[in-house]
C-alpha cells in the first residue's frame, strides 16, 4: 500500500522536490541570500514535508485498505464509512452497482428456477408416450427390429433423465435424503435397465459386493451407477463388467470395472470437464460429454471421491470411495 500511495501522490512529491531545488538555486543567482539558510529553510520544509505526508498516508489508505481486505461479495454493510467527498463518491457508486447487480442476480435465479420448471414438466409430459412405445416394442415380433427399436428408446430415456439430473443439480441441497441405501438392490435396478443393451451386445456383470449398504441419498447414487454403468457397457463388447465393493480404512468402496477400450493416458485428466469427449474419438457425434462431468458434480455433494484408472485397449475401473459416517454431518446440516 506505501508503494502504491507513492505512486498515487508522485505528481505532489515532484513538485515539492523542485520547488526545493529552486530555492536552492535561487542562492546561487542571488549571492546576498546565504546559502546555509537556504539550507535550513529546506531541511525545515522536508521535515514538514515528511510529517504531513505520513499522516496523510494513514489518513487517506485507511479506506482504500478496508475496501482491499473486505470480501468481495454483494454485502455492503461491511463498507468503510467515506470520509471524504470522492470516498463518498466511490462509496455511493458501489452502493448502485451492488444493489443492481442484486436486483439481476435475483431476476436471473427466478428465470432459472422457471425454466428448470417448465423443462422439468416437459420432461415428465415426454415420460408418458415414452412409456407408451416402450410397451408398443415389447409387442413386436420382429426380434432385431425389437432389440435395436429398443436400444433408441433406451438412449432417449438417458438422455431425459440426464437432463433432468442437470436441471436439478442447482437446488440439489433441497432433494438431499441421507439413509441406508442397499447397494446391490440399487445396482441390480440399472442392470436390469440397461439389460436390452447389454443382451444386444454381448455383455455380463460379474457382480462381488462385500459390502451391501452405504450412507448416502438413494436417487442421486442411483444416477451416479447408471452414468458408470452406461460408460461401460458403451465402450465394451462382449465381455464382463466387473462390480465389487469392499471397505478400506473404515469407508466402502465401490468399484466398476470394464474390460472395453479404455481412455488415452492425455484424456484422462479432463474426462469430468464439461462437454469433453474423447480425443481418440473425436468423431463420436453421440457423446454429449456431460455424464461424467454431471457424476463428479453429484458424487462432490454427496461427499463421494471418484477415482479413475485406465490403460488403452485394455480397460477403465471407476472407484467410489465413500465418506465415513461422521462426515455427514456436513451433508444433513444442508
Amino acid at each position: 500500500m506505501i508503494k502504491t500511495y507513492i505512486r498515487e501522490r508522485l505528481s505532489w512529491i515532484v513538485l515539492f522536490v523542485f520547488l526545493q531545488l529552486l530555492i536552492i538555486l535561487m542562492t546561487f543567482i542571488d549571492p546576498s541570500i546565504p546559502i546555509e539558510s537556504a539550507l535550513y529553510i529546506v531541511f525545515l520544509f522536508m521535515l514538514v514535508f515528511s510529517i504531513f505526508l505520513t499522516i496523510r498516508y494513514h489518513k487517506e489508505t485507511k479506506f482504500y485498505q478496508s475496501l482491499q481486505e473486505r470480501d468481495h461479495d454483494l454485502d455492503i454493510t461491511n463498507l468503510p464509512l467515506p470520509e471524504s467527498p470522492f470516498e463518498q463518491i466511490i462509496t455511493a457508486s458501489m452502493t448502485q452497482q451492488t444493489q443492481r447487480l442484486r436486483q439481476q442476480a435475483t431476476e436471473n435465479r427466478l428465470l432459472l428456477e422457471q425454466e428448470k420448471d417448465e423443462l422439468l414438466a416437459w420432461i415428465h409430459e415426454v415420460k408418458t408416450p415414452l412409456t407408451a412405445m416402450h410397451l408398443i416394442i415389447d409387442r413386436l415380433q420382429d426380434d432385431k427390429l425389437k432389440a435395436d427399436m429398443r436400444y433408441e428408446w433406451l438412449r432417449i430415456h438417458l438422455l431425459l433423465d440426464q437432463q433432468l439430473h442437470q436441471k436439478r443439480i442447482p437446488f440439489m441441497e433441497n432433494d438431499l435424503y441421507i439413509e441406508q441405501v442397499n447397494l446391490e438392490e440399487t445396482l441390480f435396478q440399472e442392470i436390469k435397465t440397461l439389460r436390452s443393451w447389454c443382451m444386444q451386445k454381448r455383455i455380463g456383470f460379474d457382480v462381488d459386493l462385500s459390502e451391501t449398504t452405504v450412507l448416502s441419498d438413494v436417487k442421486w447414487l442411483a444416477f451416479i451407477i447408471r452414468q458408470l454403468l452406461t460408460n461401460a457397457v458403451k465402450y465394451s463388447e462382449a465381455a464382463d463388467i466387473i462390480i465389487e465393493s469392499y471397505v478400506e480404512n473404515e469407508q466402502t468402496v465401490l468399484q466398476v470395472q470394464d474390460l472395453g477400450r479404455g481412455i488415452d493416458p492425455k484424456d484422462i485428466s479432463r474426462i469430468f470437464e464439461k462437454g469433453f469427449t474423447s480425443t481418440t474419438e473425436h468423431h463420436d457425434h453421440a457423446a454429449t460429454g456431460m455424464g461424467l462431468y454431471l457424476t463428479k458434480k453429484i458424487a462432490e455433494r454427496l461427499l463421494i471421491d471418484i477415482a479413475v484408472q485406465s490403460e488403452l485397449e485394455a480397460g477403465t475401473t471407476f472407484t467410489l470411495t465413500f465418506p465415513k459416517r461422521n462426515n455427514f454431518v456436513r451433508i444433513s446440516s444442508m
